[in-house]
């Protein structure tokens, strides 16, 4: 019997907007496109909003309005997106995208402020829904692990308080990230270790392909790592990322890899030399300061799904398939996750947003399928 087709949609945090109007009008223009060029009846999307929008919806009518409009447009949400809290969509975003971080009262009240959205926009017969976040912060900025323990152990607390009032199961998954206190699936276990039994199923892993490729993190290996430790992976952000083999004296690399430096977000890379030593750097532009040597480059730059060479670069496309095949049984949701639509090179800029984004649902949905997931059988 083929395993049952997960959830799959898209991270509207590539055209979010700053207010309640600008979000409706991005997910008409967008999200409703891009459910067209599928010839989807309904499409699921991550939502990603900012407080502003989110104290917008703490309106009765506005929310009932949200709600309509959503319908109208056949769109559903089954996910939200709380890792940036602020203006993500800023001229310099960059180490801002981290604060407030998990040490932070702040931070804890914006992401209980999106659970009861979450519970009360999320059709009823979803029976698990997800908020990604942070992996805590900054790893140079923690100071008190112990203040983002309490922290997420008061969501947990809430969020079982949340199901008890209205049935609806809303967990919080850590999202690892190169360069933040959690950015290896063995800190999460080691992180997990200090929360108490009851907040694992309100606590979680989100886990982005990406990332795990750009620590050169095995995806399988990841999965085992949290399967045994007893952790959830609550959703699963579908990403890939441009990855170069650099040879001393080429400089063709190098000057490719120059071409994603954009200035707005961070893009962490690691250089894996030959004997498997990986040097972190904390954006792109310090490692090509330095001078790569040889070895193996991969960059936080989150590119098109179905792009298998950027030039003379290739990509972490093959990690997807992975990942995916190293799941014995049902996937959790899929979240495609590309924001840097928007800011990739101009070579590789898509015609169209909305189409580009219904070519990477068709390309997950294809690669599901492949795998056995979905199918009949």
């Amino acid at each position: 019997m083929a395993n049952p087709p997960p959830l799959i949609g898209y991270c509207t945090n590539v055209h979010a907007g700053n207010s309640l109007e600008l979000t409706l009008e991005n997910l008409g223009r967008y999200s409703a496109a891009v459910r067209e060029e599928l010839g989807d009846r309904e499409l699921g999307v991550g939502l990603w909003l900012p407080e502003a929008v989110v104290g917008e919806l703490e309106d009765d009518a506005r929310l009932g309005r949200f709600r309509s409009e959503l319908e109208a447009l056949g769109l559903f949400v089954f996910t939200i997106n709380g890792f940036p809290q602020g203006d993500f969509h800023a001229e310099v975003v960059k180490g801002a995208v981290y604060r407030p971080d998990w040490q932070d009262r702040r931070r804890l009240d914006h992401t209980l402020r999106l659970a009861r959205l979450l519970a009360d926009i999320a059709p009823r017969e979803i029976d698990s829904l997800s908020i990604s976040t942070l992996p805590i912060g900054w790893r140079n900025s923690i100071e008190s692990v112990e203040s983002a323990v309490d922290h997420l152990v008061e969501a947990a607390r809430q969020l079982r308080e949340l199901e008890s009032r209205t049935g609806r199961l809303v967990h919080v998954d850590l999202e690892p990230e190169p360069g933040c206190y959690l950015d290896r699936a063995r800190d999460v276990v080691g992180f997990f270790e200090r929360l108490p039994d009851f907040a694992r199923r309100y606590l979680r892993v989100c886990h982005d392909i990406c990332h795990g490729a750009v620590m050169f993190e095995n995806q399988a290996e990841v999965i085992g790592t949290y399967r045994e430790a007893g952790i959830g992976i609550g959703k699963v952000q579908v990403s890939s990322c441009p990855e170069g083999r650099v040879v001393e004296g080429d400089p063709a690399v190098a000057r490719a890899l120059a071409d994603f430096a954009e200035p707005r977000y961070l893009h962490q890379s690691v250089l894996r030399s030959d004997d498997g030593t990986c040097t972190f750097f904390e954006d792109l532009p310090r490692l090509l300061e330095r001078g790569i040597g040889t070895g193996t480059v991969r960059v936080h730059f989150h590119v098109p799904l179905f792009v298998e060479a950027l030039g003379p670069l290739g990509t972490t496309q093959s990690e997807i398939r992975e990942f995916i095949r190293a799941f014995p049984d049902e996937l959790p949701p899929l979240e495609v996750e590309t924001y840097a639509w928007n800011v990739l090179p101009e070579a590789y800029a898509p015609s169209g947003l909305a189409r580009g984004i219904a070519e990477e649902l068709r390309w997950v949905r294809r690669l599901v399928e492949q795998e056995g997931f979905g199918t009949t059988g």
